[in-house]
């Protein structure tokens, strides 16, 4: 039995170290303070959300911007009027964005928004996630919620004190994966609302993103984790020394492609995953 499980994790320790983080693409510096990127695969382009100011500010700064899978900026403002957008999240050509205290909607064809919907109550309205459905989870940072939007109805999911500092979430099948901003610990939330402790990796614990059968996980001040499908973490980048944030990222599975917004470098960069 104890041979049995040192090959097991000899083949687990393995598999993670295999994955490495090479530099493809940097974009050049005219974006501000961008929080989330997101990829739209029928256009073949990037979305990337700036806050362009304070994060809970409603000053009006905030813009999305449309990109290149290239690292090319196509257009700067591509959608304008926002105060300070942050998760992003895609559904049958519309975008939706977690602003503050409203799901800003956004139609993709035009760039216009099409609809602003308040969500009562709200504090920090954060990552947004879109299940198979089309409904739209939104985590609140400050109030320890993540409520979820459908047929154009705001509801609260679900509450836990374990989830005061909520952020990164991921719908993946049934269940969702959800992070802590303020601990690094990684949940599952299954349909009958059952949350476990999943895996914890570093403080500041932003974006979640599927990979193989585990997931991708950025922490803020500068980390990339790798976490296998057992809940074993392993460090893939760290840029703190460098002052190089990573916020909310996307991964192209189709391109091996990790982006990886930078916040205060005003930029996104792009790493293919080995």
């Amino acid at each position: 039995m104890k041979t049995y499980l040192l090959f097991f994790l000899l083949i687990v320790s393995v598999y993670a170290q295999s994955q490495t983080l090479t530099l493809k693409w940097k974009t050049d510096t005219l974006l501000r303070a961008p929080e989330s990127v997101l990829v739209d695969h029928g256009n073949n382009v990037l979305y990337v959300s700036n806050i362009n100011g304070k994060g809970d500010a409603k000053d009006g700064n905030g813009f999305i911007s449309k990109v290149g899978t290239d690292g090319k900026i196509i257009t700067l403002k591509w959608a304008e009027g926002l105060d300070g957008p942050k998760g992003l999240g895609l559904y049958k050509g519309k975008l939706y964005v977690a602003d503050i205290t409203q799901v800003v909607v956004i139609d993709v064809a035009t760039g216009k928004i099409a609809e602003r919907v308040e969500v009562a109550g709200a504090q920090f309205l954060n990552d947004i996630t879109v299940d198979s459905q089309g409904v739209v989870y939104i985590s609140d940072t400050r109030a320890g919620k993540i409520y979820s939007l459908s047929a154009g109805k705001i509801a609260t999911y679900f509450e836990s004190p374990e989830l005061n500092g909520v952020n990164g979430l991921l719908s993946e099948g049934h269940d969702l994966y959800v992070l802590n901003f303020a601990t690094g610990k990684n949940y599952k939330l299954d349909p009958g609302k059952k949350l476990t402790h999943f895996a914890t990796t570093a403080q500041g614990a932003d974006g979640v993103v599927p990979y193989g059968k585990g997931y991708l996980v950025s922490s803020w001040n500068g980390e990339i984790d790798h976490v296998s499908d057992q809940g074993i973490t392993t460090k893939l980048l760290d840029t703190r020394d460098k002052k190089i944030n990573s916020a909310d990222i996307d991964y192209d599975a189709k391109t091996k492609t990790l982006y990886v917004p930078t916040f205060f470098a005003n930029s996104v960069m792009a790493y293919e995953v080995k």
